[in-house]
């Protein structure tokens, strides 16, 4: 699997409202995530989920959001105050071997990583990482690129989460993504 972190540039293609034709956070995310949790989101980019994560968290609930990539968040940032979501969302840079998350281990409800564990450098420290941030029970979901993981590759990400001791609890239908549910044991 290629370990190669997105150009921020990028970015701006990520957020395009044509994206929701494919990939819709309104139909992804409402199962998975209700007002008052609080949610991580891993490699948020610009926010194209983050600002429909906060949206479902409410006013009670918070999206923790890490990036490597400082010029990322700040873009994120932008698009949460224009849309009156600023308040909900804890946005940090987080180095490319932890997520620098130590005051969340065992706090958060549901976890999303979307297209970002195949640029991680260790994938088994990401998961375990992810792992202790999760309560007893908590649920994430892991979407990859088809067009980037191949399916063995995928199954490999997924060996390597039940390691950390996530278990695999479904795989969710996502337009060009491969994806899976994870629970914490």
């Amino acid at each position: 699997m290629a370990r190669r972190v997105c150009p921020w540039w990028v970015g701006f293609l990520l957020v395009t409202p044509l994206r929701r034709l494919v990939q819709n956070p309104e139909r992804i995310l409402p199962p998975f995530v209700t007002a008052g949790m609080t949610v991580l989101e891993v490699g948020p980019a610009m926010g194209f989920f983050t600002l429909p994560l906060a949206s479902l968290a409410g006013p009670t609930g918070r999206v923790v959001c890490v990036d490597v990539q400082e010029r990322m968040l700040r873009s994120l940032a932008k698009r949460a105050r224009a849309a009156r979501l600023a308040e909900r969302i804890v946005a940090r840079v987080c180095p490319p071997t932890s997520l620098g998350l130590d005051d969340y281990v065992g706090r958060i409800d549901f976890a999303l990583t979307f297209a970002v564990v195949h640029e991680m450098p260790e994938p088994s420290r990401f998961f375990a990482d992810v792992a202790r941030l999760l309560k007893p029970g908590a649920v994430c979901l892991v979407a990859e690129p088809k067009g980037h993981v191949a399916a063995p590759d995928f199954e490999a990400t997924l060996a390597a989460a039940a390691q950390a001791g996530l278990d695999l609890v479904g795989r969710p239908e996502i337009r060009r993504s491969r994806a899976a549910t994870l629970t914490r044991r």
